[in-house]
């Protein structure tokens, strides 16, 4: 039984449809991308998962029961914009909100102090909000987030603010807290950090569905019949009835193409094909990033 899914949501705002009929079924203790380009319908169906709005048709579930508005306390939400008080201070403001999830300050400030330990932000306990860095300052609404320890937790573009240190920082402890029995749902524009941290996605453009699944699955799919092939030096090759060359690059004196076959013939009988042409390198199955799924999928859209 999934954790936490939403049936059928419909999300019209006068003369724009956010969301048109969109489903999602979350594991439990998942890790599960929620994807698409600006405008898609992302903010608002984790809006509705918040019940920040409503949706106009359609049904939310929340570990198999239906969602109600009191369930919001079981439901950790880190926006991408910041939510801090900047003229409060951090330790302060971070016991306030946990006491709003229904800790006693006692548990707040245990759970607070291993986790500023642990973030290494013990020493800004005592500053105002407004003297932190944006990093500094998502760190602390991380933790807030975190605090509670909700079923379902919700991340929208957790790594804006961060420097590569601190955003593998934040990573590590995202699959940490899947570890320890999280479930998550990850909104991002980031690809490489879905192919790092998620499970299974979800790919909304205008407001629909267009893929869903897990992610390996999804590249294998997408894998199908498509080779990356190294020669040594400078070598062009041409498509034919048995495959088309996709692209081809030169680095290091190296020349890099991927292609894909028609499945015509055998791949022995390509690459005796491809040896006339130069040495070499390499010739292996081409497993496609999340980035290209995701281009290829938008780009035949539209």
């Amino acid at each position: 039984m999934p954790l936490f899914e939403a049936k059928n949501i419909t999300k019209q705002f006068a003369n724009h449809l956010a969301l048109d009929n969109v489903s999602i079924s979350v594991p439990e203790q998942c890790i599960y991308g929620l994807l698409g380009p600006n405008g898609a319908g992302k903010t608002t169906l984790i809006r509705i998962i918040n019940q920040i709005t409503g949706p106009d048709t359609g049904e939310l579930f929340l570990d198999g029961k239906k969602l109600m508005p009191e369930d919001v306390q079981f439901i950790g939400y880190l926006p991408e914009e910041r939510g801090l008080y900047k003229k409060m201070k951090v330790g302060e403001q971070a016991v306030y909100f946990a006491q709003l999830k229904g800790l006693s300050k006692a548990e707040a400030m245990k759970r607070l102090k291993y986790w500023f330990k642990k973030l290494d932000i013990v020493d800004w306990w005592g500053k105002k909000v407004e003297e932190l860095s944006k990093g500094m300052q998502q760190k602390v609404q991380f933790i807030i987030t975190i605090l509670h320890e909700p079923k379902l937790l919700i991340f929208d573009e957790p790594f804006t603010g961060f420097d590569p240190l601190n955003a593998n920082i934040i990573k590590n402890e995202i699959l940490f807290l899947r570890e320890r029995g999280a479930t998550i749902i990850f909104s991002t524009h980031n690809m490489a950090s879905v192919e790092e941290l998620c499970d299974n996605i979800t790919l909304i453009d205008k407001a629909k569905t267009i893929l869903e699944g897990s992610v390996d699955e999804i590249r294998s799919k997408w894998a199908a019949n498509e080779y990356d092939l190294i020669y040594e030096g400078d070598v062009k090759i041409e498509g034919n009835g048995h495959y088309n060359v996709l692209n081809q690059k030169q680095e290091n004196n190296k020349s890099i193409i991927r292609l894909k076959t028609t499945g015509t013939i055998n791949t022995n009988e390509i690459l005796q094909t491809l040896m006339k042409s130069g040495n070499i390198n390499s010739f292996n199955p081409a497993l496609p990033s999340m980035n290209e799924i995701f281009i290829r999928v938008i780009e035949a859209r539209n």
